[in-house]
């Protein structure tokens, strides 16, 4: 039994993947919810607190090296979270999709946007999150993670997504960099792949995969993979996952 409390970080929360992150992770430990705007995160805290959970939300800038140490510094200073250890951080920051737009009419505004959001984001959110992670090594119930969500374009840069690929290979990049400098050391880093439109408000309207049933990907869906990423057994990391609906093609 670990001997002192832990809590879970999540970076990018909003109606979909984020929110359902926040409340399966919510079920074991108190939350963090980063998002830029209070807007994103509200609604989540009041539901993970009426569920008798523990949840706080931070505004946060994730391309601000002061906002993302700053946040980290109020959780320390947070009741419930202070002397706390790190157990989980989930970085589902997004980011520099802009939609589909033909290469010659992109802008280099498109790119900073892209490569702010994404590989920027991931490293200052993993500099302040990965020293607490390897702090929580020797007591955290479950191996400590670094969990990043990818998108189609991590993989594969298809036309008139030139800009959203940029900034989705970078950062796959440096989490598979993070993963073999810091799975010896005990902290489990993972990279997820959303393969798929989510099923989220903004996208309810979408005929996706001929309207099949489940032909969008469930958010509840992917925070049950997180979870499991989270308590793999060290004897079997997971670098990377790829999700997708039974129907998607691929």
């Amino acid at each position: 039994m670990a001997s002192k409390t832990f809590y879970a970080v999540i970076a990018g929360v909003g109606a979909g993947t984020g929110r359902s992150v926040a409340l399966k992770f919510a079920k074991t430990y108190p939350v963090v919810l980063l998002a830029r705007n209070p807007e994103s995160y509200g609604d989540i805290v009041e539901e993970i607190v009426d569920a008798g959970g523990r949840a706080v939300g931070i505004t946060t800038d994730v391309t601000s090296q002061e906002s993302v140490e700053s946040a980290f510094a109020q959780i320390q200073k947070t009741e419930g979270f202070a002397g706390a250890g790190l157990a989980a951080a989930i970085y589902n920051v997004s980011g520099g999709f802009g939609g589909r737009k033909p290469f010659l009419e992109t802008s280099i505004d498109d790119l900073d946007a892209s490569l702010s959001a994404n590989p920027r984001g991931l490293y200052l959110f993993a500099k302040s999150a990965l020293p607490l992670l390897l702090q929580s090594v020797p007591e955290s119930p479950n191996p400590p993670t670094l969990i990043v969500t990818g998108a189609t374009a991590s993989t594969r840069g298809s036309a008139f997504f030139s800009g959203f690929a940029v900034g989705k290979f970078a950062k796959r990049g440096l989490t598979q960099s993070l993963a073999r400098e810091f799975h010896p050391r005990g902290v489990h880093v993972a990279h997820a792949i959303i393969d798929a439109v989510i099923d989220i408000p903004r996208t309810r309207g979408f005929t996706v995969n001929n309207g099949v049933p489940d032909g969008k990907l469930d958010p509840n869906a992917i925070a049950d993979e997180y979870w499991h990423l989270h308590t793999q057994h060290r004897s079997g990391f997971t670098q990377e996952i790829d999700l997708r609906p039974y129907v998607e093609k691929f």
